[in-house]
């Protein structure tokens, strides 16, 4: 049996806390023959060293697939998680320990962007503002910027003239908060709607509903609905990839330096 660890970045929005414990425990019934552990990279506990730890302990001899629940590869995903199995692994030689790559960029995820778009009300006429987390990991930024593109791309095939607009909540310029007054601006008959690519309710989902927009739409989790089979879907995904060998993930080599959390024992990643 392997065990799988959903880790998130955490929150302490009650809201955005409980929608992800909701897609852990849908994550764990779609996988029965496998044991699903929670854990988190900040603000709540327990963190992915103790899990690990706990884990490898109970079970020594079975896999561990640790899955971000993130939608970028930024700092959480290639220092804090990295870090964890790194330290955890020294005390445990020769456990088998793999990272798969984060949740995004990846269709699943499009197509959930365009479902809360239409549930929101979006018109293909509306001038649309994709909001983006934001990273200072310049690989982040531009898998935010391929999602941008993926997404364009989609909601152009409804609708010819649609445009689209990347606004980053955090870090990176430019800012939602300030993009969309820009944009009112210089399109004052315009309808604005934002397209949410946050998890869950919190801090940063706060900020986009105050930028400006006409309309925005809910996280990808949305608190009063079930949990979208496109985020359980791209999740076993990564287990499958992962246990296929298939992942940009690995098993950390013993006594070989380890430099990419989402990845081998080479840089795969600037």
């Amino acid at each position: 049996m392997r065990t799988i660890i959903l880790a998130s970045h955490g929150t302490d929005n009650p809201v955005g806390a409980a929608s992800i414990r909701a897609l852990v425990a849908a994550v764990g019934s779609a996988l029965p023959k496998h044991r699903v552990l929670e854990t988190f990279v900040d603000v709540q506990q327990p963190q992915v060293a103790q899990v690990l730890s706990e884990a490898l302990t109970a079970w020594p001899n079975d896999p561990v697939i640790i899955v971000p629940l993130l939608l970028s590869t930024g700092y959480h995903v290639r220092q804090d998680i990295t870090d964890a199995v790194v330290e955890v692994s020294v005390r445990f030689p020769g456990s088998e320990v793999w990272v798969t790559a984060a949740l995004g960029p990846s269709r699943e995820l499009t197509d959930l962007l365009v479902q809360r778009l239409r549930e929101v009300g979006w018109k293909g006429t509306d001038l649309t503002v994709l909001a983006v987390a934001g990273s200072s990991d310049t690989a982040a930024v531009e898998e935010c910027k391929l999602v941008h593109l993926e997404l364009q791309e989609a909601l152009r095939e409804i609708e010819v003239t649609n445009r689209l607009e990347l606004g980053f909540l955090s870090a990176v310029e430019p800012r939602l908060k300030d993009l969309i007054p820009k944009l009112k601006f210089q399109n004052p008959r315009a309808r604005f709607t934002v397209a949410n690519y946050l998890l869950a309710d919190g801090f940063f989902n706060g900020l986009a509903n105050k930028a400006g927009a006409h309309l925005v739409a809910q996280p990808l989790l949305a608190a009063d609905q079930p949990v979208p089979q496109q985020l359980i879907d791209v999740i076993l995904r990564r287990v499958l990839e992962a246990e296929a060998g298939q992942t940009v993930g690995c098993l950390r080599p013993q006594n070989t330096k380890w430099s990419c959390a989402a990845g081998c024992a080479e840089s795969c990643r600037s």
